[in-house]
């Protein structure tokens, strides 16, 4: 709903200044409820996009007037990006067991001495270019039952959801580095200079941490984009 009123505002040809629609007229517009409305109203006046006056209603801030293509602020599976930048991506699942996590895991999702965790690892390429090596560890509780009955390949936002354990945002940290040596000698993935690796913590609605992932996208197939304020 948040994308469709940006959309919207576009469409309209809104510039920094001018009012929006109220929520009533938004529902309408959209065929949402009024809450679904303000919920959406509220993302865009938190992401600085939108101007709440009170007693006058919300209109464009100066920010509103930039359009970033798939902002890495915007929380989003990396099935949905690659999918979104016209990859055809497949999932080569690598390695998945339930063990012990390292030190920065451990703190990272705030586990327990004795907690294990789901150790994923997953290879995502376009034909034969590696595009993403990743590996997530996930709270062992989060997804109950043996490992060897799920499908890895697929999208872990949504096994989350699907078990109660919809991920919402993350803190996340970009670098760039190469891959760990072990790594390219494995799975054949040398010469292709430095990754960028986005090192996340993801949360829940209710602020739970559920997964600690290290996604090393390409560096040479990816660009990422912020607005600065």
């Amino acid at each position: 709903m948040r994308d469709r009123l940006v959309e919207l505002f576009r469409s309209r040809g809104l510039v920094p200044g001018d009012q929006l629609p109220s929520e009533a007229e938004i529902a309408e517009l959209c065929g949402v409820g009024r809450s679904t409305a303000r919920e959406a109203l509220k993302l865009l006046e938190q992401e600085g996009m939108v101007v709440a006056e009170r007693g006058r209603g919300r209109f464009m801030s100066p920010l509103g007037a930039l359009k970033v293509e798939r902002p890495i602020t915007r929380f989003e599976s990396i099935s949905s990006m690659l999918e979104a930048l016209g990859y055809q991506a497949h999932t080569v699942v690598l390695s998945v067991a339930e063990q012990a996590p390292g030190d920065v895991v451990r703190e990272a999702l705030g586990l327990a001495d004795d907690d294990t965790v789901i150790r994923l690892e997953r290879l995502r390429s376009d034909g034969d270019d590696p595009l993403v090596y990743s590996v997530a560890s996930i709270v062992r509780d989060a997804i109950p039952g043996p490992v060897r009955h799920f499908d890895w390949s697929g999208s872990l936002s949504d096994m989350l959801a699907a078990h109660g354990h919809p991920p919402v945002s993350s803190a996340a940290r970009l670098s760039a580095v190469e891959l760990p040596e072990d790594v390219q000698r494995r799975y054949s993935l040398g010469g292709f200079g430095p990754w960028l690796l986005i090192s996340e913590t993801v949360i829940t609605p209710a602020g739970r941490p559920v997964l600690y992932a290290e996604d090393y996208h390409r560096g040479d197939a990816f660009a990422f984009n912020v607005l600065r304020r």
